[in-house]
C-alpha cells in the first residue's frame, strides 16, 4: 500500500523536520501576503499557490528551503541571488541563512505580475 503524503499546506510543514518549519511557515507568511486571494495545494509534492496556473512554490529539503518562482523570476533578479544556489526556476535557502523577505516577496509579485500580463 502506497504512504499517503500531506494533502494541506499545514499538514506538509507539519510533517518537515524540525529544523525546517520554521523556514516554511515563514515563507508561506511571506507568500500567502503576496498572494492573499491565490489558492494554496500541495502539488506534486510541495506546496504551491496557484491562481489559473501555478504562481510559485516552496519545498524543505535536508539542509535548506527550496523557493521556486520559475525560470523567468530566477532570471529577472539573477544579479540579486549571486549568494544562493539557483536551479532551472528554483532558489535555494539555507537554513542558517534568514529568508531574504524583500527579495522573495518582489519575486513572487513579479510571477503574478507575469500571469496577469499572460492573462490580458
Amino acid at each position: 500500500m502506497a504512504k499517503k503524503g500531506p494533502v494541506t499546506v499545514e499538514e506538509y510543514i507539519d510533517a518537515a523536520s524540525p529544523e525546517a518549519r520554521p523556514h516554511l511557515r515563514h515563507m508561506y507568511r511571506i507568500l500567502r501576503g503576496v498572494a492573499p486571494d491565490g489558492t494554496d495545494a500541495i502539488k506534486w509534492g510541495v506546496p504551491v499557490f496557484w491562481d489559473r496556473r501555478v504562481l510559485f512554490g516552496f519545498a524543505a529539503y535536508k539542509a535548506h528551503l527550496s523557493f521556486g518562482p520559475g525560470a523567468a523570476a530566477i532570471e529577472h533578479f539573477s544579479k540579486e541571488l549571486g549568494v544562493y544556489k539557483t536551479g532551472k526556476g528554483t532558489m535555494q535557502i539555507p537554513y542558517d541563512q534568514p529568508i531574504p523577505e524583500d527579495l522573495v516577496r518582489r519575486m513572487a509579485e513579479y510571477c503574478i505580475d507575469e500571469v496577469q500580463a499572460s492573462d490580458a
